[in-house]
């Protein structure tokens, strides 16, 4: 598989700083990053912030349904897919709940990506429903006293043993040398809010060597 980078925010601003730059596959939104940047989550709202997100050409945009019930999970996620059919993957929590709708939606051609994922098992629900993504939370893993490094590792592995087409997407990144520890593991896929981008350039030597580089251009 091929390397797929996201950018997990949904501030316009942060859209519009980071997409130009060509790093980034795609972007990653959720009802609580929707709070945090002062977004209301509404139909009619993420209609109209997905149409900002689309001007800057991403190739997913990923949007969360939510509700209680599967009926409200496929009735809002069929609606989220529809806004853009192309670019737009739909966001379930790996729940039994979020699994049924997830077998609706896949039934329907609208790809999905499992998120809030915390246990290795969870990633074989995925495979056997055939979502196109699993989001397990490293940091947060961790923060349980786990060893997350390790078991997104073994998520990894059981994909692989089983020959699931299913990409793990890495979320809750907390520092950039989460990224080169995974992927020397063979995973490809990570979501990173801004300050985790920013730290794949975060360099003292590259950036001395860059200042001399101008400096003697111009000596």
């Amino acid at each position: 598989m091929t390397l797929r980078l996201f950018l997990d925010s949904a501030d316009p601003s942060d859209w519009e700083a980071w997409l130009p730059s060509g790093l980034f596959f795609g972007i990653t939104t959720n009802p609580s990053l929707l709070k945090k940047a002062g977004q209301p989550c509404d139909l009619d709202h993420l209609r109209q912030l997905s149409r900002r997100a689309l001007e800057l050409l991403p190739q997913e945009l990923h949007l969360q349904a939510w509700g209680s019930s599967t009926a409200d999970l496929v009735r809002r996620g069929t609606a989220l897919h529809a806004i853009a059919p192309d670019q737009i993957v739909v966001k379930v929590p790996v729940t039994a709940t979020g699994a049924a709708a997830a077998k609706q939606l896949i039934s329907q051609a609208i790809p999905v990506t499992f998120t809030a994922c915390y246990e290795p098992a969870q990633v074989l629900i995925a495979a056997a429903l055939g979502a196109r993504y699993i989001a397990p939370y490293l940091g947060r893993i961790s923060d349980l006293g786990r060893d997350g490094h390790a078991e997104l590792i073994t998520m990894q592995r059981c994909l692989d043993g089983v020959g699931s087409g299913v990409r793990l997407l890495v979320a809750s990144l907390r520092q950039a040398s989460d990224l080169t520890r995974l992927a020397e593991a063979g995973m490809t896929t990570f979501t990173m809010g801004p300050a985790i981008a920013a730290g794949l350039f975060a360099s003292e030597a590259t950036e001395a060597a860059a200042a001399q580089f101008e400096q003697d251009a111009i000596a």
